[in-house]
């Protein structure tokens, strides 16, 4: 069978694009960026790849809100054909900005791409870090489902982080309970200093353990299916080991464990 096809979908202010695509070609995919015009003229053109990924960035300057417009874009212009899409047998991942587009479009939490409530009325969004600026460090995270395709095999994982508004905020706890009896839970902050306490899930750990304050340490969220995942840290940032900051210390070699989300998404057609 040949590898699939990626989307790598860009719009004016996306700035992740190229690493995301090779992070794919490295995992044996077919890459190709496409910018979000192309897709607005031809709609059906998505139907021609097995995933969407929606990059990193400041996707049209978070001018009026991270993901705000790109978002819009999608569920307003490309509701029908992203609906088609999902409900095929194919994969979507959205990165950082790429979350708050999925959250904002309705793809996250899903269903997916129904007619999204008022923005008071969504169950959740992505809003301001509690320090209130934009935050870059490495992040241990822990896998408390096993039921996303692209964290497969995964327990725990260290990544990077690079965003201001990556908070998970929720209407009702009862959001949680909910995420959690579907396996929607797909990433948590975590810490691997001991001293740190351990957080249930509806503890909120200190900083920088929780890097900005997210409801139950929630640093990555799936759709029902398991199909569609959102997270804010950068896979794509630690696909080789020497990008960790360190690498020699610890003595890493090969590949960084960012890879096997890309390399999950790629075995899935096999």
């Amino acid at each position: 069978m040949s590898s699939p096809r990626i989307c790598v979908l860009r719009a004016p202010g996306t700035n992740c694009d190229i690493e995301t695509a090779f992070a794919f070609e490295r995992a044996g995919g077919q890459p190709e960026r496409v910018h979000l015009f192309r897709l607005l003229e031809s709609p059906q053109m998505l139907q021609q790849y097995q995933i969407l990924c929606i990059p990193g960035g400041f996707s049209y300057g978070d001018d009026i809100g991270a993901g705000v417009v790109f978002g819009s874009q999608l569920r307003g212009h490309l509701g029908d054909a992203i609906r088609e899409f999902l409900q095929s047998d194919k994969l979507a991942l959205g990165i950082c900005n790429g979350f708050q587009v999925l959250m904002q479009s309705g793809i996250l939490p899903g269903p997916s791409l129904n007619a999204p409530p008022a923005a008071s009325e969504a169950d959740a969004t992505l809003t301001w870090n509690d320090n209130g600026r934009y935050t870059a460090r490495w992040v241990d995270l822990t896998v408390p489902s096993t039921k996303n395709v692209f964290l497969r095999g995964i327990e725990k994982i260290e990544l990077p982080i690079a965003h201001a508004e990556g908070r998970i905020a929720v209407r009702q706890p009862d959001v949680i309970d909910r995420w959690q009896e579907t396996g929607q839970l797909a990433l948590q902050y975590g810490s691997s200093d001991a001293r740190t306490p351990r957080s249930t899930s509806r503890d909120t750990l200190p900083y920088p353990a929780n890097p900005n304050g997210s409801t139950a340490n929630i640093a990555g969220l799936s759709d029902a299916t398991g199909r569609v995942l959102g997270l804010m840290p950068h896979p794509e940032r630690f696909i080789d080991a020497t990008q960790h900051p360190q690498w020699t210390r610890r003595r890493l070699t090969g590949d960084g464990d960012g890879l096997k989300l890309f390399r999950n998404s790629i075995d899935y057609f096999a």
